[in-house]
């Protein structure tokens, strides 16, 4: 999953939160010198990747993509499953997108010296296109892709996937429903299995 997904996973602690949203970048167990709530946000971010590669639903999203996009494909449905979120977040959230992701932002400018270097240099980007906001529309997961397309020097031609996006739209998004309901269950007892483990 992609950013928003990692977030919103996260349940209601801003550091559980912060450790998600970090955890890319913290290798191995190099997760361990952080403080207790950032440790349980990393391991739950790798619950979240581990949950979504091996789920048959999603390997359906990326066999569609395959061909054309090779190893990027399970990247571009990350980036497509948190486009569908944004689009249906009032399913997912009494709070309107628009001030969690404010909240969320803030938070970030809070603990800004907890991240790690890769993130400080990448927030000012974030906050400026609003990226987060911005995965609801298709202009903004275009806007993503293209950038996507940059970092791999245009080697990846993600910035098409949006073709295949408006191609198969209901088809993609019925297959993040379906799935996303099954990550929610999987994520919030991985939370209260690792509550349990690390504060004891």
């Amino acid at each position: 999953m992609n950013y928003l997904a990692h977030v919103y996973l996260s349940g209601d602690n801003d550091l559980v939160t912060i450790g998600n949203f970090i955890a890319d970048g913290i290798k191995g167990k190099r997760y361990k010198k952080y403080p207790i709530d950032i440790q349980i946000g990393i391991l739950l971010h790798r619950h979240i990747d581990t949950f979504t590669d091996a789920h048959k639903t999603v390997r359906q999203s990326t066999k569609r993509l395959h061909k054309k996009y090779g190893h990027y494909s399970g990247i571009i449905v990350d980036i497509l499953y948190d486009h569908f979120l944004a689009k249906n977040w009032g399913h997912y959230s009494n709070t309107p997108l628009e001030e969690y992701t404010e909240y969320f932002y803030d938070s970030l400018e809070t603990h800004y010296d907890i991240l790690p270097s890769r993130i400080q240099k990448m927030m000012p980007y974030m906050l400026a296109d609003n990226w987060l906001l911005s995965y609801a529309s298709i202009e903004g997961i275009t806007r993503v892709l293209e950038g996507m397309n940059r970092r791999t020097k245009n080697r990846s031609s993600m910035n098409e996937a949006v073709i295949e996006l408006e191609a198969f739209y209901t088809e993609f998004e019925n297959e993040f429903s379906s799935f996303f309901d099954e990550l929610i269950a999987s994520s919030k007892k991985k939370l209260n299995t690792l509550n349990k483990e690390l504060r004891d």
